[in-house]
């Protein structure tokens, strides 16, 4: 389609999603579950049908030869399909929060003031590869009351449009506007620039995907942003670790998954005990195929590691490599992490509880975890049924973006006659 047309069929979504967000945001709690629970049957039942569409990306990825990272995620197997629907029915469990009013009290003036918790309106999301993503943002975007318009990457079309199909289905039954939750059908990359910029159809903007993505959003868009940029994950391990929980912690947060934002990019380690786990976690790494890049002192234990520069303690790798580092103290480790840090997901493994109190309050970052692998920071993992994003923002939302994250709150004030004097 030309620019003309590209601009009016985005028009179009926009005063569609705007019409659809008004009558979402007063739909109530069972009609929104009936929604999700239809969808999460239609996503089980077809299965074989997301496979398939699947596939075809997968084919035309690998013929484009795109990295492996995003080819990564990209793949969608039965157990994701089965995931995606389950992640639907978890939000249908969950506390629906729209209309929740908190912190009620009265004032000296006999009026009652609160604020009640509401939609945001229509939500735009941006994301790369990650089918998923089209299921999870579809129920959270529902559930929290407004409406979505999904632009998935032109790599994950055909897995996009078939899951959309099933978001449809479930819009449907439930009677609700089949527009509440619009996947965008063109890929070019036009509309992008189009959906960031429609301040009178678009209340938010959520980018999932590479840094350059998400530089560019943040750049260009003319409504508010809720993004991360990077996800440069440590995991420290102290003196005080029990080592071989230490190792599977390791182990599990660089090799679990290689292409996730969650995924640990750095280790340190406490010199104390660097002679005595290192060697045994870089023969894990090294038989998993896993690059080692350290500083002299763990050169100098590991032959088998090269040298790592400047530039690899802020490295996002989304791959088979891993910066390892040996700090001298807690107190390194935390100002290596405040330094190098893009405020994800860090953690500590260590059973002195003073030190664990002391990591988590001063690492500043939007999950900080003791004894437990990165790779749970992720909002199915929290609880939150899925989530639309891990924000990195200090502003409205930080960390798995869920139901709560995708409202806001205006106050309430109930009186019983009274003028003010």
């Amino acid at each position: 389609m030309n620019n003309t047309e590209l601009k009016s069929y985005m028009q179009s979504v926009g005063q569609q999603a705007r019409a659809a967000s008004r009558i979402v945001a007063k739909a109530d709690t069972a009609l929104k579950n009936q929604a999700l629970i239809a969808m999460a049957d239609a996503i089980v039942r077809d299965e074989q049908k997301l496979l398939a569409a699947n596939a075809k990306d997968l084919e035309n990825a690998h013929a484009k030869e795109l990295e492996a990272a995003l080819v990564d995620r990209l793949t969608l197997s039965a157990k994701g399909v089965a995931n995606m629907a389950e992640g639907l029915l978890q939000i249908a469990a969950l506390a629906d929060p729209v209309g929740a009013i908190s912190g009620l009290d009265y004032r000296p003036s006999g009026i009652q003031v609160g604020k009640m918790r509401v939609p945001l309106g229509v939500i735009g999301i941006i994301y790369e590869a990650r089918p998923n993503v089209t299921a999870d943002a579809a129920g959270l975007c529902l559930k929290a009351g407004n409406a979505a318009i999904l632009r998935g990457g032109s790599e994950a079309i055909h897995s996009n449009q078939a899951i959309a199909a099933c978001v449809r289905e479930g819009l449907h039954v439930a009677g609700l506007p089949e527009t509440a939750v619009q996947v965008i059908e063109t890929t070019d990359r036009a509309a992008v620039g189009e959906l960031i910029t429609m301040q009178d159809f678009v209340d938010v903007i959520v980018p999932r995907g590479g840094k350059g993505l998400i530089e560019r959003i943040s750049n260009e868009a003319r409504v508010p942003v809720i993004k991360h940029l990077d996800g440069v994950c440590h995991v420290y391990i102290d003196d005080q670790a029990d080592l071989d929980k230490a190792i599977r912690i390791a182990d599990n947060a660089k090799t679990q998954r290689y292409g996730t934002c969650n995924t640990m990019e750095t280790l340190l380690i406490h010199a104390g005990i660097a002679n005595e786990i290192l060697p045994a976690l870089s023969k894990i790494y090294l038989d998993k195929g896993v690059e080692l890049r350290g500083d002299a002192a763990a050169c100098a234990l590991v032959t088998q590691m090269n040298a790592a520069t400047e530039e690899d303690w802020f490295a996002e790798y989304l791959a088979p490599i891993l910066s390892i580092r040996i700090v001298e103290n807690l107190d390194q480790a935390i100002d290596h992490i405040s330094y190098y840090s893009s405020q994800h997901t860090d953690a500590i493994v260590t059973e002195n509880y003073t030190r664990a109190r002391r990591f988590m309050r001063e690492v500043d970052s939007s999950s900080v975890m003791v004894n437990t692998s990165t790779r749970f920071a992720d909002g199915f993992e929290y609880g939150l049924g899925a989530e639309i994003g891990i924000s990195t923002d200090k502003i409205h939302a930080r960390g798995p973006v869920g139901l709560e994250g995708l409202t806001s709150q205006k106050y309430v004030v109930f009186g019983d006659g009274q003028i003010r004097q």
